[in-house]
């Protein structure tokens, strides 16, 4: 969220840049004071103060890695935080590729959000791909050991339309064969969604759902991460 300082007092509002979207529509990155947002309409997508559940995604299946040379996929850039805690949470000798399908994004990471970055796209262990990740998923049979999803708003196409395709019956199922035997595909929600993890069982995978606390736009709430690992 941006927030307001305690005194009360208002800081305005700036509007950085416009990313426009492939189905339509625009993503807003703005600024108050030091604080930056990511919105599409009125939903926030991402703020530097708000990003313990897309750190989490990251750990969490870090976490249950075993092999030291894992190789990840992460879908979306964001403001880069679960990049930055898969960089801290692997070993040397991973390899992180990190999908993502607007441009924009990537101009800001290397801008106006460079200082929130840091330097996650200059680590050797990093590959940014422009591409849509469904595409990269569709690619890489039993290429990955993970495969982390924050595309959107959780399982569906809210932001991008065909973002759908990753969540449905056969992009769950790509899903699976782009995984090693007992690897892990995570996808990040801000909402909790039954049908969903029927989907994913359906499609092979054991399903751990954790709640994540978080705090967005003043409001205490609880955002989900879905942990489903490859069954045979």
């Amino acid at each position: 969220m941006l927030a307001i300082p305690d005194d009360g007092e208002a800081i305005p509002v700036e509007l950085i840049d416009v990313a426009e979207l492939p189905d339509g529509g625009q993503l807003r990155l703005l600024r108050r004071g030091d604080d930056y947002s990511i919105r599409f309409g009125d939903n926030e997508l991402m703020g530097n103060q708000v990003r313990h559940s897309e750190e989490a995604l990251a750990t969490l299946v870090c976490q249950r890695l075993v092999s030291p040379d894992s190789r990840i996929l992460i879908g979306g850039l964001g403001m880069g935080f679960t990049l930055g805690a898969a960089r801290r949470s692997l070993p040397s000798t991973a390899m992180i590729t990190v999908a993502e399908l607007i441009p924009k994004i990537a101009t800001w990471a290397n801008g106006p959000l460079a200082h929130i970055f840091g330097d996650s796209l200059a680590d050797p262990r990093v590959t940014l791909q422009m591409d849509d990740v469904h595409n990269v998923i569709d690619r890489g049979k039993t290429a990955f050991d993970a495969i982390l999803l924050d595309v959107d708003n959780g399982p569906d196409g809210l932001i991008h339309l065909a973002n759908e395709r990753l969540y449905c019956n056969w992009g769950l199922r790509a899903a699976h064969a782009a995984l090693k035997p007992q690897g892990i595909l995570a996808i990040w929600s801000a909402y909790t969604d039954a049908d969903f993890v029927t989907r994913l069982e359906a499609a092979g995978f054991a399903v751990e759902e954790v709640s994540v606390a978080a705090v967005v736009d003043g409001e205490d709430i609880i955002h989900t991460i879905w942990l489903a690992a490859r069954q045979e």
